[in-house]
């Protein structure tokens, strides 16, 4: 490990046990930071932990259902009275959940989705505060096309709700917490190849909802034909959670290869 752009600093990831979110916990390792990775269920993010171990890096594993705001309070305090300090949040975990129109949705199925992306994201927020107020920090939320650029997914109603909800919950943060040097932006990622679909819960009744979409000859990626990468997106997390955008808070970047213009 050589001296990076996040040396000395503890950075928080919710869901760095794959995906997006463990793309970024290795290239916050790779910058000098010690890690933890909090995800529903540990042995997700061991192989996580072991790459960074293996290069040289820190790294701590805490169990957490973010849908549980106890066991994100419990998840941010142990890693504050581990390393005393807490620099970078990334509150990256969600869910697709259950998507279904709305006339047949289920309430329980709506707060699921809302639970787990909107008021985690609330929760990993508040619960840092304290901490990331002792010298300043960066929180980046992970947010989506959907709810933001986005609203032809049939049935999302409650996902786009709720990564709408992060987008405008990130400024007001951004604004509220300034004073105190920490630093609140959103990312919006497109179509990305994670494994977010073992998530994802389509109803029977769904088709009867579809609004068809033709895109134009060669599929919705613009830039490149093909899906965007995990690591392409920790890339950007990186500069937010780094002092290269210490002038950047309050806002919401899209990384979606244009997908989201079409």
């Amino acid at each position: 490990m050589t001296t990076g752009r996040l040396e000395g600093k503890v950075a928080a990831v919710t869901g760095g046990g794959s995906g997006i979110g463990k793309a970024s916990a290795i290239r916050f390792a790779e910058e000098g930071a010690k890690v933890a990775i909090l995800e529903l269920t540990a042995d997700t993010a061991e192989e996580t932990k072991r790459e960074i171990e293996q290069a040289g890096g820190e790294a701590l594993v805490l169990e957490c259902d973010v849908s549980k705001p106890e066991q994100i309070e419990s998840a941010i305090k142990r890693i504050a009275d581990k390393w005393d300090r807490l620099d970078v949040v990334f509150a990256n975990a969600g869910i697709n959940g259950t998507t279904a129109p709305i006339e047949t949705m289920e309430i329980d199925d709506w707060n699921r989705t809302l639970e787990t992306n909107l008021r985690s994201t609330f929760a990993t927020v508040k619960y840092s505060i304290p901490y990331l107020k002792k010298q300043g920090g960066s929180v980046i939320i992970t947010s989506s096309v959907n709810g933001n650029r986005i609203f032809s997914g049939t049935g999302y109603s409650a996902y786009s709700a709720s990564k709408a909800g992060q987008t405008a919950f990130a400024k007001m943060a951004a604004l509220e917490l300034g004073r105190y040097k920490i630093r609140v932006n959103a990312i919006c990622p497109g179509a990305i190849d994670t494994n977010i679909g073992k998530n994802t819960f389509p109803s029977e009744d769904l088709k009867e909802i579809e609004i068809p979409v033709d895109y134009p000859e060669g599929g919705n990626h613009p830039l490149e034909d093909r899906p965007g990468k995990p690591e392409e997106v920790a890339k950007l997390v990186l500069f937010l959670a780094s002092d290269e955008s210490s002038h950047v808070s309050g806002t919401e970047i899209y990384v979606d290869g244009a997908e989201s213009l079409l």
